[in-house]
């Protein structure tokens, strides 16, 4: 049986590739008064069949432009590390660098270290919600965290940056901790991930067998039937809902092991790179680590002791070091841009299992008391460790003090995969490309405004205002530090101001009668009104319900303890 188009040869070799000598062989045969009109009508259409033939030309070559730049398109690989300090990284140290991250360092010497770069909140929902919108919270309604039981998460009519990058044919893929909603249509795979494999929440919001490093130790899962959600335990530990693990919609462990749940990670973003390496496709990949937020599950040093909490953390760092470099090494012969930040700063109460803010240490808040890091607007809560790493994109060993956020990451990704968001709907981040591929430092943000995060004040209010180097407070105080202490929340009015050039410690506000404080007052709050008017203008605004119910908790089967089930331990069918 012959293929389409076989024989046809046989009774079409004579004719001419060029349409305008075919009509001369048609005309051969004709009488001589035909060929003379055949002659006249070749040289009239003459004109119209070269038109029509260039325009065919143009859109072959603009379909097949339109492949190859599908082809093209850059990879993207965002790495958020959980509850990280600016000085966790040994490249932000300089004089002082540590060896607890090398590949991260080496990813900063052959990439861009992004010294000004901030979370766009100080705690875990608020700051996922802000990097996968380009939106502050009062705008995407995500202000605070989502619990185990929470019914909702991150609003529906908010369109996500994976939700923008499937549509331009990207495998979108998540891994990791995902704090935005878990149930129903407000999971990782409704909100525009192909795959998701991870915690739905965080890691010390459910028990496991062998807990980790925590303060206070929480206890194993407790073993007796009952109600799973049974008020916490002492100290926030929770003991009868195991800590599930979840591929794409269903449980596949519960309560899972954290102590192989970084090479299980490891593992997954491996095979997703290569699958989507073999299909041709861009990718999407977005791993949200565990690291470092408590409990640390880190392996130890033969040597070292249980007891020795800054060696419990500096394990931890090494191992989510050494997860970055296996992601970088699978993703290094492709055209991958990876980005490597934070979701907020470290948990000051926890201690020893905390983090180093480097200098950024809000010395007016701890000598009164009480925490500058995590859930506050002091530097510590929001400036995070940052690294851009993209071969023969990216200038190598570049540094860059433009101040950005992690909202900024939704247009940056958009812009790069020639993606443009939706038009319906108002944006606050800002496209980086020129800080990341031209260096430019004066295409950082004009204003950058800390949404309240625990701390004192109502959870998303924008009271703290950064513009230049100069940074105003209008509320301070009431997070807990190491110890207990919290410091009583307090009104600035007019707000205390601190240049950053000056001191990064942030000790000594400016004198509220130099001609310095007065400028920057005046500009603060110019910019602040400006934003806060254009948020309660904004009808794309969205609000997020915060709701509870013990059934929304994930539970893989309600009549055991602990939710206890194993119903898959190869979790790799759909990377």
């Amino acid at each position: 049986m012959r293929g389409v188009g076989e024989g046809l040869t046989d009774q079409v070799t004579v004719l001419p590739h060029n349409p305008l000598r075919l009509w001369a062989v048609v005309a051969q045969d004709r009488s001589a008064s035909w060929k003379g009109l055949l002659n006249n009508m070749v040289e009239a259409l003459a004109p119209f069949l070269l038109s029509g033939m260039l325009m065919c030309g143009l859109l072959l070559l603009h379909a097949a432009s339109r492949h190859g730049d599908g082809a093209k398109k850059p990879n993207f690989i965002v790495i958020l590390a959980d509850d990280i300090g600016w000085g966790d990284l040994g490249a932000n140290r300089g004089g002082e660098k540590s060896n607890n991250t090398p590949y991260l360092d080496l990813m900063a010497e052959q990439g861009l270290r992004l010294t000004d770069f901030h979370s766009p909140a100080s705690t875990c929902s608020p700051s996922r919600a802000a990097i996968l919108t380009g939106r502050y919270g009062l705008r995407n309604g995500v202000t605070r965290n989502f619990a185990a039981g929470s019914v909702a998460g991150l609003p529906l009519s908010e369109v996500t940056l994976p939700q923008l990058l499937r549509r331009a044919g990207y495998h979108t893929a998540m891994i990791g901790k995902w704090h935005l909603g878990h149930n129903g249509p407000y999971g990782p795979t409704s909100r525009g991930f192909d795959y998701y494999l991870g915690i739905p929440y965080s890691n010390d919001m459910g028990c496991t067998d062998v807990p980790g490093h925590d303060l206070p130790q929480c206890p194993p899962c407790d073993s007796s039937e009952g109600t799973r959600l049974r008020g916490a335990a002492r100290g926030g530990c929770q003991s009868k809902l195991g800590l599930p693990l979840m591929e794409d919609t269903r449980i596949v462990e519960q309560p899972l092991d954290l102590w192989t749940l970084t090479e299980r990670y490891a593992s997954a973003a491996q095979r997703v790179i290569r699958a989507a390496r073999e299909r041709g496709q861009p990718y999407f990949l977005y791993m949200a680590l565990a690291h470092m937020h408590v409990p640390l599950a880190p392996p130890l040093r033969p040597d070292a002791s249980d007891d020795d909490g800054a060696g419990v953390y500096a394990a931890s760092l090494r191992e989510m070091d050494r997860l970055v470099g296996a992601v970088k090494s699978a993703a290094d012969r492709d055209n991958t841009l990876i980005l490597f930040t934070g979701d907020n700063g470290p948990w000051d109460r926890k201690c020893q299992y905390a983090g180093s803010v480097g200098p950024f240490v809000g010395k007016w808040q701890t000598s009164r008391g009480g925490g500058s890091a995590k859930q506050t607007t002091w530097e510590g809560g929001h400036r995070v460790p940052t690294v851009a790493y993209w071969p023969g994109r990216i200038p190598a060993n570049a540094t860059s003090s433009a101040l950005l956020s992690g909202m900024d990451v939704f247009p940056t990704l958009l812009s790069l995969a020639g993606v443009t968001p939706p038009p319906d709907r108002r944006y606050d981040g800002i496209d980086a490309t020129n800080i990341f591929l031209r260096g430019e430092q004066q295409a950082g943000r004009e204003f950058l405004f800390h949404p309240n995060s625990g701390a004192a004040g109502a959870f998303g209010d924008l009271q703290t205002v950064r513009t230049g180097t100069h940074k105003a407070f209008y509320i301070t105080g009431a997070a807990e530090a190491c110890g207990g202490a919290t410091g009583r929340p307090r009104l600035h009015d007019p707000p205390l101001i601190f240049d950053l050039r000056r001191g990064e410690a942030e000790e000594t506000p400016l004198g509220e009668e130099t001609p310095e404080y007065r400028a920057a007052a005046e500009r603060v709050a110019r910019g602040r009104e400006a934003l806060l008017w254009d948020i309660a203008t904004d009808g794309s605004a969205s609000a997020a319900d915060y709701s509870t119910d013990a059934a929304a908790a994930p539970c893989c089967e309600p009549t055991r303890a602990a939710c206890r089930c194993r119903t898959d331990t190869d979790t790799h069918t759909h990377a």
